[in-house]
């Protein structure tokens, strides 16, 4: 029988509920749109600055970016009391939903939605040679389950950052195994490779890096100022972060496509549609499962995101790695990061609007 939906709550349990928006996060939508615009312009205008960033990776990861994704995630892994990992293994609704939705649900409603909108509605606009090309991207893009964004779109919807962490770790493990089988089913090819390298060097910049630096900076920081001062000054303080880390990826990102961008407007469009139906799609099968499920606002949002956000560092580097830099597949995986972004923050306002149907009751 499912728990009441009761407003009755320990202080505990509504911790992070009333958090305020930033004046950044505000008007996030505006910052967006104007730094993909700069990261566009900068891209095709003052090419010398992603050619010289874009030359420092390791393993297909770019290092500026994964510096600025550690900003990003930082603020939420400082906020983990760890006691609430060991806690999560009691309530495993959320783990259930987003696992089920990520390995079960999620790649194959990509696969489905790209080869009707590529081989049917938008056939007579696109060869059949590109047709398979963004197909494959898509596949690449949808089996892969977000590691460190995600992280983003939790914070910024009050999510329970145990939770997240535990999921991201759960999807990173079954990752290793997993999407290399799923990916070659889908697309019924053989030979595809997968960067190993990429996924572990991702797994440590992106969770273990992170979390090793929030739990030592926790510790050290109650035990020498108090709680109080922790809660009330230094994640304040912070707070800024994750926005800032946000606003600056994007440029970085969009700077080194800018020329595929303003180059493609057309197929970016028709490669854009069917991934937005995609993420909300995935997003409200998520979202209404918890809800139905009596699963409390804190994971619904964060297992919601997780469903419908994508890893979309190792797509791009296997499309890349795979069909080649100048592939329908690798263009198909940028836009994906093209669309995620606005996407996501369209599905944070979504769920902070609908936090208040949601039961505030652990489970």
């Amino acid at each position: 029988m499912n728990e009441p939906k009761s407003d009755n709550t320990t202080q505990e349990d509504t911790k992070g509920l009333g958090r305020e928006l930033t004046f950044f996060e505000k008007y996030l939508s505006i910052w967006v749109a104007i730094c993909i615009g700069v990261g566009v312009l900068v891209g095709r205008y003052i090419s010398v600055i992603p050619n010289v960033l874009g030359e420092m990776e390791y393993a297909n990861v770019n290092i500026p970016v994964a510096i600025l994704i550690w900003f990003m995630i930082y603020p939420m892994m400082v906020e983990i009391d760890f006691q609430s990992i060991l806690d999560v293994r009691k309530k495993p609704k959320g783990l259930i939903v987003a696992s089920s939705s990520n390995w079960l649900i999620k790649p194959f409603v990509m696969y489905f939605l790209f080869w009707l909108f590529m081989t049917k509605l938008f056939a007579p606009f696109i060869s059949s040679a590109l047709q398979d090309q963004y197909i494959a991207g898509a596949v690449l893009l949808g089996s892969a389950p977000c590691t460190a964004m995600v992280f983003v779109w939790s914070y910024l919807s009050d999510g329970d950052p145990a939770y997240t962490l535990v999921q991201v770790a759960l999807d990173d493990t079954v990752l290793l195994f997993a999407y290399v089988p799923l990916v070659t089913f889908l697309l019924g090819i053989g030979g595809i490779t997968v960067p190993y390298d990429t996924l572990i060097l991702s797994v440590v910049l992106f969770v273990v890096i992170p979390l090793i630096a929030g739990y030592l900076s926790r510790n050290y920081l109650i035990g020498k100022f108090g709680e109080n001062w922790f809660e009330n000054v230094f994640l304040e303080r912070i707070d800024i972060f994750p926005t800032a880390g946000l606003l600056l990826t994007l440029i970085l990102l969009f700077s080194f496509q800018g020329d595929v961008i303003i180059n493609n407007p057309l197929h970016i469009l028709l490669i854009a549609l069917p991934l937005v139906i995609y993420t909300f799609t995935i997003f409200t099968i998520n979202y209404v499962w918890s809800y139905l499920w009596n699963i409390n606002h804190q994971v619904a949002a964060p297992a919601s995101m997780i469903g419908a956000s994508n890893f979309f560092e190792l797509a791009v580097a296997v499309a890349i790695s795979v069909f080649g830099v100048t592939s329908g597949a690798a263009l198909a995986t940028v836009v994906g990061v093209l669309v995620e972004v606005p996407v996501m923050l369209t599905l944070v306002f979504i769920a902070n609007k609908t936090r208040k149907y949601f039961p505030r009751v652990v489970n």
